[in-house]
C-alpha cells in the first residue's frame, strides 16, 4: 500500500469515537447529534423527481465533462449568484462537474502541484481535513493560517514570509469558513490576488457553503466575483468549489462542479478522465433541475437563520461567539478544555459536538481550535432548541 496513507491523521470522527469510547449517555435522554455537518431538511422535490423520471440513463456512461446542459446551467448560476457579466464563462472550457467537492478538493491538489519543486499548499486553520491530505498525497507541505476570534476568524496573510510566498504554489480558501462561517470580502479577496500574481500560485475557494446565510440582503462574497470586480476577467489563477449537498439538502446525490481558469481545469480535466469520478447521467439531471431553482434554497436559508436566532437567544449568556455571517456552524468558545466540555456534555446531557482541537493543527506555537467546539445546526429546529437548553443546563 501507499506509505503516505500511515502519515493522514485521524479524521475528527474517529478521535471523537476514541474520545467517548467507554462512556455512556445518561439514562434520562436520548441523543441529540450535532457532531456532523450532513443537512437534514428535506431534498426537494424538484431534485428527487428529476433523478427518478431520468433512471432509465443509467445504462448511459456519462463522460468526464459532462452533460453541456449541466455545465451551461452552473455557468448561468453563478453568474446570475455571483453577478457576473453575460457569458462571463465558457461551460465547455470552464466548467467541470464533480462528484462533491469533497472528491474534487482532495484530486485537484494532486493535479496542479509540481511535488519536485519542495512546494508548500496553504489552508485555514482550523480546516476542513481534506486539504491537508491532499497536500500530503500531492507531495506538498501543508502550511496552516491560523484564524482567531482576534481577526474575527479571517486571514492575516501579512503574516506569512516571502519566503514562505516563493514555495506556495496552492492556497485553499474556504468562505464561509468551515467551521467560524466567517465570510471573505473584496479585501481579502484583492490581497491574496496580489499575492498569487507576485508570487504565481493558484486560489482554490471552497464555497460550499455560500448559499447559507444570515442576511438575505447582503449573500456572501464569491472569488470569481471578486476577480471579475478588480479586472481578472478569465479568472487567472482562480478556482471555485461548489455543491448542492449544504445548499439543496442533497449530501447522497454527489453532485458539485469546479469553474475558473480555463487553462488550470484543462489540466485537472485531462487527471480526472484517468481519475474515473464522474456523474451518472440521472444525478446530472438532477443536478441541472437544482441549478436552475432558487426557491428551495431561499426556504433553506430560512429553516437555518430560525435555528440560528433561537439556539442563539438561549446560549448568549452561556458560551461565546461570534455570529457567523454564513454556515450551518455555532463555533463557540468552550469555558474549559474542548475534549473535557465535549465528553462532559455526552454523558451529562446527551448532545454531541466535535472538539475545537479536532479541527486544527498547532501551527505558530498554538492550536487555534483548542478552547472551542463546533455545533452543526443540521437536524430539525425542535431537537436543536432541546440541544441548546441541554447545554446551557451543563
Amino acid at each position: 500500500m501507499n506509505p503516505l496513507l500511515a502519515q493522514l491523521q485521524p479524521y475528527p470522527f474517529e478521535k471523537l469515537s476514541k474520545l467517548l469510547d467507554g462512556s455512556s449517555l445518561p439514562k434520562d435522554k436520548q441523543l441529540i447529534s450535532l457532531a456532523i455537518g450532513e443537512p437534514q431538511h428535506q431534498t426537494p422535490e424538484i431534485v428527487t423527481s428529476a433523478l427518478s423520471q431520468n433512471l432509465a440513463k443509467l445504462r448511459n456512461y456519462p463522460t468526464t465533462l459532462g452533460l453541456r446542459e449541466l455545465r451551461c446551467s452552473i455557468a448561468k448560476w453563478l453568474e446570475r449568484r455571483f453577478n457576473l457579466d453575460q457569458d462571463a464563462l465558457n461551460p465547455d472550457t470552464q466548467v467541470i462537474p464533480v462528484a462533491g467537492t469533497r472528491e474534487a478538493l482532495f484530486s485537484f491538489a494532486r493535479a496542479v502541484i509540481d511535488p519536485t519543486t519542495t512546494p508548500i499548499m496553504m489552508m485555514p486553520n482550523p480546516f476542513y481535513q481534506i486539504y491537508e491530505g491532499a497536500a500530503l498525497f500531492a507531495g506538498a507541505e501543508s502550511y496552516f493560517l491560523n484564524t482567531s476570534a482576534e481577526n474575527s476568524h479571517q486571514i492575516d496573510f501579512s503574516q506569512v514570509s516571502g519566503e514562505i510566498w516563493s514555495r506556495c504554489q496552492l492556497v485553499y480558501l474556504c468562505s464561509p469558513g468551515n467551521p467560524s462561517g466567517a465570510v471573505m470580502g473584496l479585501a481579502q479577496h484583492s490581497e491574496i490576488f496580489r499575492l498569487a500574481e507576485k508570487y504565481d500560485f493558484i486560489i482554490a475557494s471552497d464555497e460550499c457553503y455560500s448559499e447559507i446565510y444570515r442576511d438575505e440582503a447582503k449573500p456572501p462574497q464569491g472569488l470569481l466575483q471578486s476577480a471579475s470586480t478588480l479586472g481578472n476577467k478569465e479568472f487567472k489563477r482562480c478556482v471555485v468549489f461548489h455543491s448542492l449537498s449544504k445548499r439543496s439538502n442533497s449530501p447522497g446525490l454527489r453532485s458539485g462542479f469546479v469553474a475558473g481558469d480555463a487553462e488550470i481545469l484543462q489540466k485537472y480535466l485531462k487527471y480526472r478522465t484517468y481519475h474515473g469520478a464522474t456523474l451518472p447521467l440521472p444525478t446530472q439531471f438532477a443536478s441541472i433541475a437544482a441549478w436552475e431553482d432558487e426557491e428551495h434554497v431561499k426556504i433553506n436559508r430560512t429553516l437555518y437563520r430560525s435555528k440560528f436566532e433561537k439556539v442563539e437567544k438561549i446560549l448568549k449568556d452561556k458560551l461565546e461567539w461570534l455570529s457567523p455571517d454564513g454556515g450551518f456552524y455555532l463555533w463557540a468558545q468552550t469555558p474549559g478544555d474542548d475534549q473535557i466540555f465535549v465528553k462532559n456534555l455526552y454523558t451529562r446531557q446527551g448532545v454531541l459536538v466535535v472538539p475545537g482541537s479536532y479541527l486544527s493543527r498547532k501551527a505558530q506555537g498554538i492550536n487555534p481550535g483548542a478552547g472551542y467546539v463546533r455545533i452543526a445546526l443540521v437536524a430539525e429546529e425542535q431537537l436543536c432548541v432541546e440541544a441548546a437548553q441541554r447545554i446551557a443546563a451543563m
